[in-house]
């Protein structure tokens, strides 16, 4: 980011002042096709504007999608459902694993730090990378690279796909310890799903943003201890760290329970200066840049 501008939150609409971002989903996808989930795509533009419409009307004010490059974003798509709905929408660039790629090897021949930066500077807002099982292999270690090059070309956000909710350790070594990623800018994903509140506690320590974001998941124990994660986070004193998303992925999960869930269902169990902090405060700090 140069020093002469004013941070802002990159719509696909163009910047946002951070305090109008309002309340916000901060890991979703609209639209995604992976080749991991045959037969299960996120690609109806109809059923997407019911679910932002839906989030609306409780409240909702931004969404930001993770779906990264090459895995069905819909750019076009998601600028004519921000202006239809009145919704700010955040799209990701990045890659995931290359697991959910129709080609992975042809992903090596792109020149990732250039793509991701050139996206940056038209339409994403965020960079999408993605860790293992554990650890990082040498597709992570690669995207990761690439993601820390972007961001130091544009001062954009990294989030990060944690496996289960592991490795977030090995990620913050590699970005931010190697690549000079300032925490603050790293979004550690799925954190839930590996609800260790020690660690927990260390990661928020760092100044990284935590995402809990599964209560759409139903093959992971993501609500099961949700709560629990996120008020003892607030209790030690990171409640400035916290962010909350949806994260649904298949068309079988959309609704079931979707985006209105966070603030009908989650939202009056946080009390509300903790929701007030974990869906309003924090996104406008962690997304803009």
């Amino acid at each position: 980011m140069t020093a002469d501008r004013t941070p802002a939150v990159h719509t696909v609409l163009g910047p946002v002042p951070p305090e109008r971002l309002g309340t916000t989903n901060s890991h979703d996808h609209l639209f995604l096709r992976s080749a991991l989930l045959p037969g299960q795509e996120l690609d109806d533009p109809a059923a997407a504007e019911d679910e932002l419409r839906a989030f609306a009307a409780l409240g909702g004010g931004a969404v930001v999608q993770w779906t990264p490059y090459g895995l069905g974003r819909r750019l076009d798509d998601l600028v004519e459902l921000a202006e239809t709905t009145g919704l700010h929408l955040v799209a990701a660039t990045g890659l995931h694993q290359a697991a959910h790629y129709d080609d992975p090897d042809a992903l090596r021949r792109l020149d990732l730090a250039a793509l991701f930066t050139a996206e940056l500077r038209d339409r994403a807002g965020l960079i999408k990378v993605a860790g293992g099982y554990h650890g990082l292999d040498a597709h992570a270690r690669w995207t990761m690279t690439a993601a820390a090059e972007a961001h130091h070309a544009t001062g954009a956000p990294i989030g990060v796909h944690h496996e289960l909710g592991t490795g977030a350790q090995d990620v913050l070594e590699l970005l931010c310890d190697r690549l000079g990623v300032p925490p603050h800018r790293v979004v550690l994903g799925h954190l839930n799903r590996f609800p260790d509140l020690g660690l927990h506690r260390e990661l928020a320590a760092s100044g990284a943003y935590l995402a809990f974001d599964g209560p759409s998941r139903a093959n992971h124990a993501t609500d099961h201890r949700l709560l629990e994660c996120l008020h003892a986070l607030a209790d030690a004193g990171h409640a400035h760290r916290l962010l909350l998303g949806g994260d649904t992925t298949t068309a079988a999960a959309r609704g079931n329970p979707g985006m209105p869930y966070l603030l009908h269902r989650l939202r009056p169990r946080l009390g509300p200066e903790l929701a007030a902090l974990v869906l309003t405060d924090n996104p406008a700090a962690a997304f803009a840049w």
